[in-house]
Protein backbone atom coordinates (compact mmCIF):
# COMPACT_ATOMS: atom_id res chain seq x y z
CA UNK A 1 0.00 0.00 0.00
CA UNK A 2 2.86 2.22 0.83
CA UNK A 3 4.56 1.72 -2.59
CA UNK A 4 1.38 2.46 -4.33
CA UNK A 5 0.56 5.59 -2.70
CA UNK A 6 4.63 6.64 -3.18
CA UNK A 7 4.35 5.51 -6.88
CA UNK A 8 1.50 7.79 -7.49
CA UNK A 9 2.19 10.90 -5.55
CA UNK A 10 5.78 10.76 -7.61
CA UNK A 11 3.64 10.17 -10.50
CA UNK A 12 1.27 13.51 -9.52
CA UNK A 13 4.15 15.74 -9.04
CA UNK A 14 5.88 14.91 -12.30
CA UNK A 15 5.31 17.31 -14.46
CA UNK A 16 3.49 16.39 -17.88
CA UNK A 17 5.42 15.24 -21.12
CA UNK A 18 5.66 18.34 -23.50
CA UNK A 19 5.48 17.05 -27.05
CA UNK A 20 7.11 19.35 -29.37
CA UNK A 21 4.45 20.60 -32.18
CA UNK A 22 5.05 19.51 -35.36
CA UNK A 23 5.35 22.13 -37.84
CA UNK A 24 5.21 22.20 -41.76
CA UNK A 25 7.93 21.72 -43.95
CA UNK A 26 10.20 24.25 -45.86
CA UNK A 27 8.48 24.53 -49.63
CA UNK A 28 11.36 22.99 -51.57
CA UNK A 29 13.47 25.56 -53.27
CA UNK A 30 14.35 25.83 -56.65
CA UNK A 31 17.20 28.95 -56.68
CA UNK A 32 15.26 30.56 -59.62
CA UNK A 33 12.90 33.31 -57.42
CA UNK A 34 15.91 35.11 -55.33
CA UNK A 35 12.82 36.55 -53.39
CA UNK A 36 12.30 33.12 -51.82
CA UNK A 37 15.70 32.34 -49.93
CA UNK A 38 14.53 34.47 -47.17
CA UNK A 39 11.75 32.17 -46.51
CA UNK A 40 12.92 29.45 -47.30
CA UNK A 41 16.17 29.56 -44.38
CA UNK A 42 13.52 31.26 -41.86
CA UNK A 43 11.07 27.74 -42.74
CA UNK A 44 14.71 26.13 -41.73
CA UNK A 45 15.11 27.82 -38.76
CA UNK A 46 11.83 27.30 -37.19
CA UNK A 47 12.08 23.46 -37.66
CA UNK A 48 15.39 23.67 -35.58
CA UNK A 49 14.61 25.63 -32.87
CA UNK A 50 10.83 23.84 -32.77
CA UNK A 51 13.27 20.52 -32.49
CA UNK A 52 16.75 21.58 -31.27
CA UNK A 53 17.28 18.35 -30.14
CA UNK A 54 17.61 16.65 -32.90
CA UNK A 55 19.20 19.79 -34.87
CA UNK A 56 21.59 20.61 -32.41
CA UNK A 57 24.23 19.92 -34.55
CA UNK A 58 25.03 21.58 -37.98
CA UNK A 59 25.44 19.00 -40.33
CA UNK A 60 22.07 17.74 -39.00
CA UNK A 61 20.69 21.18 -40.15
CA UNK A 62 22.81 21.65 -43.30
CA UNK A 63 21.47 17.96 -44.77
CA UNK A 64 18.15 18.62 -43.76
CA UNK A 65 17.38 21.69 -45.60
CA UNK A 66 19.49 20.35 -48.73
CA UNK A 67 16.60 17.39 -48.90
CA UNK A 68 14.74 20.60 -49.53
CA UNK A 69 16.25 21.99 -52.71
CA UNK A 70 15.53 21.26 -56.59
CA UNK A 71 16.30 22.18 -59.55
CA UNK A 72 19.38 25.03 -59.63
CA UNK A 73 19.78 24.64 -56.27
CA UNK A 74 19.87 20.78 -56.25
CA UNK A 75 22.61 21.00 -58.58
CA UNK A 76 24.31 23.71 -56.86
CA UNK A 77 24.86 21.17 -53.64
CA UNK A 78 25.26 17.26 -55.45
CA UNK A 79 29.31 18.13 -55.72
CA UNK A 80 29.25 18.59 -51.70
CA UNK A 81 27.28 15.08 -51.28
CA UNK A 82 29.25 12.96 -53.32
CA UNK A 83 31.54 14.07 -49.96
CA UNK A 84 29.65 13.47 -47.24
CA UNK A 85 32.44 11.75 -45.03
CA UNK A 86 34.08 14.82 -44.81
CA UNK A 87 34.54 16.20 -41.04
CA UNK A 88 36.29 19.72 -41.88
CA UNK A 89 34.14 22.28 -39.68
CA UNK A 90 34.55 24.93 -42.99
CA UNK A 91 33.08 22.32 -45.41
CA UNK A 92 30.03 23.43 -46.56
CA UNK A 93 27.67 20.63 -45.69
CA UNK A 94 29.28 20.78 -41.79
CA UNK A 95 28.71 24.44 -41.46
CA UNK A 96 25.38 26.05 -41.42
CA UNK A 97 26.25 29.56 -41.23
CA UNK A 98 28.48 28.89 -44.43
CA UNK A 99 25.30 27.07 -46.20
CA UNK A 100 23.42 30.00 -45.46
CA UNK A 101 25.59 32.39 -46.97
CA UNK A 102 26.00 30.62 -49.78
CA UNK A 103 23.10 30.29 -50.55
CA UNK A 104 22.24 34.05 -50.15
CA UNK A 105 24.76 34.74 -52.00
CA UNK A 106 24.19 32.24 -55.28
CA UNK A 107 20.10 32.32 -55.21
CA UNK A 108 19.53 35.51 -53.63
CA UNK A 109 19.03 39.32 -54.43
CA UNK A 110 22.27 40.81 -54.67
CA UNK A 111 20.79 44.21 -54.08
CA UNK A 112 18.28 42.88 -51.30
CA UNK A 113 20.02 45.40 -48.53
CA UNK A 114 19.92 48.38 -50.80
CA UNK A 115 16.30 48.01 -52.15
CA UNK A 116 15.26 47.29 -48.40
CA UNK A 117 17.06 50.63 -47.49
CA UNK A 118 14.93 52.25 -50.41
CA UNK A 119 11.94 51.08 -49.19
CA UNK A 120 12.03 51.80 -45.40
CA UNK A 121 13.40 55.06 -46.59
CA UNK A 122 10.20 55.84 -48.30
CA UNK A 123 7.66 53.81 -45.72
CA UNK A 124 4.60 55.91 -44.80
CA UNK A 125 2.01 54.99 -42.96
CA UNK A 126 -1.51 55.95 -44.16
CA UNK A 127 -3.37 58.88 -42.39
CA UNK A 128 -5.91 56.59 -41.71
CA UNK A 129 -4.07 53.38 -41.51
CA UNK A 130 -3.21 50.86 -38.49
CA UNK A 131 -0.11 51.30 -36.99
CA UNK A 132 0.08 47.24 -36.67
CA UNK A 133 0.31 47.28 -40.34
CA UNK A 134 3.12 49.83 -40.17
CA UNK A 135 4.86 47.76 -37.73
CA UNK A 136 4.38 44.74 -39.21
CA UNK A 137 6.01 46.08 -42.69
CA UNK A 138 8.85 48.47 -41.40
CA UNK A 139 10.02 45.20 -38.93
CA UNK A 140 10.27 42.96 -42.35
CA UNK A 141 12.17 46.05 -44.29
CA UNK A 142 14.53 46.01 -40.85
CA UNK A 143 15.27 42.27 -40.78
CA UNK A 144 16.39 42.50 -44.48
CA UNK A 145 19.29 45.43 -43.93
CA UNK A 146 21.19 44.40 -40.70
CA UNK A 147 21.93 46.47 -37.99
CA UNK A 148 21.55 50.66 -38.55
CA UNK A 149 21.28 50.72 -34.51
CA UNK A 150 18.98 52.04 -32.36
CA UNK A 151 18.18 55.45 -32.73
CA UNK A 152 18.81 55.72 -36.57
CA UNK A 153 15.52 53.11 -36.90
CA UNK A 154 13.78 55.59 -34.40
CA UNK A 155 13.82 58.29 -36.60
CA UNK A 156 12.68 55.97 -39.44
CA UNK A 157 10.10 55.05 -37.32
CA UNK A 158 8.92 58.31 -36.47
CA UNK A 159 9.43 59.70 -40.02
CA UNK A 160 6.62 57.78 -41.79
CA UNK A 161 4.28 58.11 -38.66
CA UNK A 162 1.02 60.34 -40.12
CA UNK A 163 0.51 63.85 -38.59
CA UNK A 164 -2.10 62.55 -36.11
CA UNK A 165 0.16 60.16 -34.41
CA UNK A 166 3.52 62.45 -34.08
CA UNK A 167 1.31 65.47 -32.59
CA UNK A 168 0.21 63.06 -29.79
CA UNK A 169 3.85 61.90 -29.30
CA UNK A 170 5.48 65.12 -28.81
CA UNK A 171 3.50 65.54 -25.75
CA UNK A 172 3.49 62.03 -24.30
CA UNK A 173 4.53 62.06 -20.95
CA UNK A 174 6.15 59.13 -21.22
CA UNK A 175 9.76 58.73 -22.27
CA UNK A 176 10.87 56.94 -25.44
CA UNK A 177 14.00 54.60 -24.94
CA UNK A 178 13.63 52.15 -27.04
CA UNK A 179 12.25 51.31 -30.64
CA UNK A 180 9.96 49.13 -28.46
CA UNK A 181 8.62 51.59 -26.36
CA UNK A 182 8.27 53.88 -29.29
CA UNK A 183 6.04 51.02 -31.40
CA UNK A 184 4.47 50.01 -27.85
CA UNK A 185 3.29 54.00 -27.43
CA UNK A 186 1.99 54.35 -31.10
CA UNK A 187 0.00 51.41 -30.46
CA UNK A 188 -1.69 52.50 -28.24
CA UNK A 189 -2.28 55.80 -29.42
CA UNK A 190 -3.65 54.63 -32.80
CA UNK A 191 -6.14 52.24 -30.87
CA UNK A 192 -7.48 54.89 -28.99
CA UNK A 193 -8.03 57.06 -32.41
CA UNK A 194 -9.67 53.78 -34.05
CA UNK A 195 -11.84 53.39 -31.07
CA UNK A 196 -13.15 56.86 -31.49
CA UNK A 197 -13.69 56.72 -34.85
CA UNK A 198 -16.22 54.04 -34.22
Amino acid sequence: MANLQAASSSEASRPPAFKTPSMKAPEFFDGIQPFKVRSFIQSCQLIFHNDWANFSQDRKKVLYATSFLIGRAAKWIEPYLSNLTNQDPNYLLNSWKLFESQLFTLFGDPNEVRKAEAELDSLRMKEGGHVSLYIADFRSLVSRIGDWGERALIHHFRKGLPSRILDQLASHPSRIDSLQDLMDITLELDTRYHERQN
